[in-house]
């Protein structure tokens, strides 16, 4: 094995599932909001990025766990804010983005 894929196999990106799903629940929040599915995508994003968070907590990346506390609040099923409009719209693929990123870049040495 090269020198090139040892180093690149000494790493596993544990975020980049749930960053992935939660991804594609965000893109696709238009269709699910207009099909009356919002809890179902509140909860899914909520739960999508404490478990994102969790894994940059073990990756040891701490500037990403505000970020995705902050999603999970805003994004929470519980207390749901009532938010709408363009704004709202647009927030939604920022945060995707976001999610693929962190997904992307949050990885721990494997064992």
């Amino acid at each position: 094995m090269s020198e090139r894929n040892q180093s690149a196999a000494a790493y596993q990106r544990n975020a980049l599932a749930p960053s992935i799903l939660a991804a594609a629940a965000l893109f696709l929040a238009p269709v699910f909001i207009d099909a009356g599915w919002t809890t179902i995508l509140l909860f899914v994003v909520a739960i999508l990025s404490l478990i994102t968070a969790w894994f940059a907590v073990q990756a040891k990346q701490w500037w990403w766990i505000p970020i995705f506390v902050a999603i999970a609040v805003v994004w929470n099923p519980v207390f749901p804010f009532a938010f709408s409009g363009p704004l709202w719209t647009a927030a939604q693929p920022v945060a995707a983005i976001v999610f693929l990123v962190a997904g992307a870049m949050i990885k721990v040495p494997q064992p």
